[in-house]
């Protein structure tokens, strides 16, 4: 079965499920989208590895690759192979260099490990087909990576009020504490104030 390569599109706080993430992944070379509906430690998981973000402690995915480059084994690629009543299947194709396995897991701890071990993404077309959609890029839908909502700033934590010093300090907080989702939308204020 022929394997299309994916890239991360987007990642957005989900309209239809509170407290979960709609994860979009975009077909490298055509013009679908493919949303993944995800919990928010996997989404704060992607996307803190993405804005290359340090945790004071490292998360449990950071800790999955520490233990496999340990015992030198690599992930090669992720593959989202199947999609069942609304439910996507993934796996971690693995290897030590001499023996290559696959194992089972959630799409989105797969593609979690794909961007710490940079490594392709993959589904197949009778996937794009049942559960992808053809991109818009008219403005509306799903943002570039970040974790947040359709809230102004203001209204997602008072953030466009604080200076450029408040902000950093604001972050330095929110990884002390943990809270990787607010650190994110205060890295998406900072971030909107370079452009």
């Amino acid at each position: 079965m022929d394997k299309i390569k994916m890239g991360i599109y987007g990642l957005q706080y989900s309209q239809t499920q509170t407290g979960a993430y709609a994860l979009v992944l975009e077909e490298e070379d055509g013009t679908r989208r493919l949303p993944i509906i995800i919990g928010s430690s996997e989404a704060q998981a992607i996307a803190i590895e993405l804005e290359n973000m340090s945790p004071t402690r490292p998360l449990t995915h950071d800790l999955f690759r520490t233990f496999a480059q340990s015992f030198n084994i690599d992930i090669q690629e992720v593959i989202i192979y199947n999609f069942v009543d609304g439910v996507f299947y993934g796996k971690i194709i693995c290897s030590d260099g001499k023996d290559t396995i696959d194992i089972d897991c959630r799409p989105s701890d797969a593609i979690a490990l794909a961007v710490r071990f940079k490594c392709p993404i993959y589904t197949h077309e009778f996937i794009l087909n049942a559960a992808a959609f053809e991109k818009d890029d008219s403005g509306g839908g799903v943002r570039p990576i970040s974790i947040e909502d359709d809230a102004e700033p203001a209204e997602s934590g008072g953030f466009s009020q604080l200076t450029e010093q408040e902000l950093e300090e604001s972050l330095n907080d929110a990884l002390a504490r943990e809270d990787y989702e607010e650190a994110t939308l205060i890295r998406d204020e900072m971030n909107r104030r370079k452009k």
